[in-house]
């Protein structure tokens, strides 16, 4: 009974998002765990970006749903998965090494796509977070190889803050990755539009994240509910 009221509520819960955030704001629905039904639910309520964070489970969804659904991975990507996605994702926010880089480069250049990516970075206290740190980054934005990727195209910074609920320690981790941001837009994306993305802020903390400057906000259980 929980999870049919939860279906029934989706269409309202996204509306009622959408109503509160600003235009610029991107909504990602997080749909990881989610079924066939819920999801077309928020499809049928106008939402047409969803986000997953397993790569078996958004190719096994990604045939059985609208074409025009634009997939983003924002999961923790593993290098021998990358080829299972390039041919219809829409934006990679996940990019936490060069070794991922060169892969959706390989399998993006084989079938002549430009696949939009994040760089993902580490602003939250716990350890168990993926992500680069300034230090990394600048070595990847520096290497050799990256100047030579013609089949991707960095389009900003993912990051998610500690999962607490002391507010003041979340703004200062978000606050942190806009400043990443516009260290990378000064120094190295000056004249690169497609540089313009800060995702960051989820269910509990996107108001928070929206303050901060972030433009794409990654949200699941308020869209969703809970998993049952």
């Amino acid at each position: 009974m929980q999870k049919k009221e939860a279906v029934s509520n989706i269409a309202e819960n996204l509306n009622r998002i959408k109503a509160e955030i600003p235009a610029n704001v991107k909504l990602v629905a997080v749909s990881k765990t989610k079924g066939l039904p819920e999801i077309m639910k928020a499809y049928q309520a106008g939402q047409r970006i969803f986000g997953e964070n397993k790569v078996q489970e958004l190719i096994a969804k990604q045939p059985e749903l609208p074409a025009d659904i634009q997939w983003h991975f924002i999961g923790h990507l593993q290098t021998n998965k990358v080829k299972y996605i390039t041919p219809f994702i829409s934006m990679i926010e996940s990019v936490d090494r060069m070794k991922i880089l060169q892969e959706i480069n390989k399998q993006a250049m084989q079938i002549d796509r430009i696949i939009p990516c994040l760089l993902q970075f580490h602003i939250a206290e716990e350890e168990t977070k993926f992500g680069l740190d300034m230090k990394e980054a600048e070595e990847l934005l520096t290497d050799r190889s990256f100047k030579s990727f013609q089949n991707i195209s960095i389009c900003g910074v993912m990051g998610m803050a500690t999962f607490t609920q002391d507010f003041t320690q979340v703004k200062r981790e978000f606050a942190h990755l806009r400043a990443i941001f516009q260290h990378l837009k000064e120094k190295w994306f000056t004249d690169v539009p497609d540089f313009c993305e800060i995702s960051m802020g989820m269910s509990g903390d996107y108001q928070i994240a929206i303050e901060e400057g972030s433009t794409m906000i990654r949200v699941g259980s308020k869209i969703f509910g809970q998993r049952y």
